[in-house]
């Protein structure tokens, strides 16, 4: 389908619309220097991917999530030995992490700005809603959007159920983000036309590592490239 039929587009919102996975790099960090005592990095690391793993159905997505795993994992790892001002120290990192300031991906609030004159513009993302209205307030992009949809999780599902709610078709929706396995996959499964605009660190549990071949997919290396495009 040509992207001539686009009438409504979507954002994805954590390294998409403002950076977010180089936070919870450097957290991480933290945490496995502050567990040095008890593990290596690298083995830190593994076991704290897996500690969210197991969680994630449970506590779904976001930083508070994340900092009910870091503690849990942080009490595992050193066998209930780890003294109360690591724990406190993790909670604090957890505040600071929700308290810090939005930093805009390059380009992407012009871009927002000239597509919102042609196209209904949705930010579609997951994680907790508390924490990604705050995100976009602080980040100042609300004016250029049409809809907030803040979710659990991106499924095809959803986005049937997202494409229904703005009165178009699936051919006529377009989602833009950094995730294949979020942005891209579904929203092709159901027709739709994806933009992937890779950011330069990924969670570990949103790769894909086959490439993705579909005539409604185009890889873009920044979100400027669409104001050429559409």
């Amino acid at each position: 389908m040509p992207l001539s039929k686009i009438q409504a587009i979507a954002f994805d919102a954590d390294d998409t619309l403002w950076e977010n996975e180089t936070l919870f790099r450097e957290t991480e960090q933290q945490f496995c220097v502050l567990l040095k005592e008890y593990m290596e990095e690298e083995e830190c690391n593994k076991l704290l991917f897996e500690m969210e793993m197991k969680n994630l159905p449970l506590y779904g997505y976001g930083i508070k999530p994340f900092t009910l795993s870091l503690i849990e994992a942080a009490i595992e790892f050193s066998e209930g030995k780890l003294p109360i001002s690591v724990i406190e120290k993790l909670i604090a990192i957890g505040k600071e992490m929700l308290n810090a300031p939005v930093v805009l991906i390059e380009g992407i609030e012009e871009t927002l700005k000239q597509l919102s004159s042609k196209y209904q513009l949705i930010m579609a993302t997951k994680g907790d809603l508390l924490d990604q209205e705050r995100k976009l307030t602080k980040s100042g992009l609300e004016p250029y959007f049409h809809h907030i949809e803040i979710v659990s999780d991106k499924t095809p599902k959803h986005y049937q159920n997202l494409v229904k709610q703005l009165y178009i078709e699936p051919h006529q929706f377009l989602m833009v983000g950094n995730s294949v396995k979020s942005d891209v996959l579904p929203v092709l499964e159901i027709g739709g036309h994806a933009f992937h605009i890779p950011f330069h660190t990924t969670w570990e549990h949103e790769m894909v590592k086959e490439p993705v071949e579909h005539p409604n997919f185009r890889l873009l290396s920044k979100a400027s490239e669409m104001l050429q495009i559409l």
